[in-house]
């Protein structure tokens, strides 16, 4: 099978996490397409998604006319909400394929002035 450079990148980034992965800790995965994001905390050992969130829920959906920068802070804070009430705080930052730059480092950010560690 012959992967496309997106692909290559986005294994070699969480390759990479996993090696380092010696704590068990949890995984901060982030999916970005042109008009939505979503992050989600993935469990590796049991390939089970413990908190997820995403601009195309209810709640976020009825924001249409608000900036895709502001989705992102949306986005961020109820991923940061759903993780404290399941007392999560400590996770890997899996930015995929994407570039720390824009809605990503802003989602990030958010995330960690809300009590994320990573």
């Amino acid at each position: 099978m012959k992967l496309n450079r997106k692909n290559k990148k986005k294994l070699r980034v969480r390759n990479k996490l996993k090696k380092t992965n010696k704590s068990n800790r949890l995984r901060l995965t982030i999916n970005r397409s042109s008009k939505n994001i979503s992050a989600q905390i993935v469990n590796d050992n049991e390939s089970k998604t413990l908190v997820a969130a995403s601009s195309v829920e209810r709640d976020l959906k009825n924001m249409k006319k608000t900036k895709k920068m502001d989705l992102s802070l949306f986005v961020a804070e109820a991923l940061a909400k759903r993780a404290n009430d399941k007392k999560i705080t400590k996770v890997f930052f899996d930015r995929g394929s994407y570039k720390y730059h824009g809605r990503v480092k802003l989602l990030a950010e958010t995330l960690r002035k809300k009590g994320l560690d990573f």
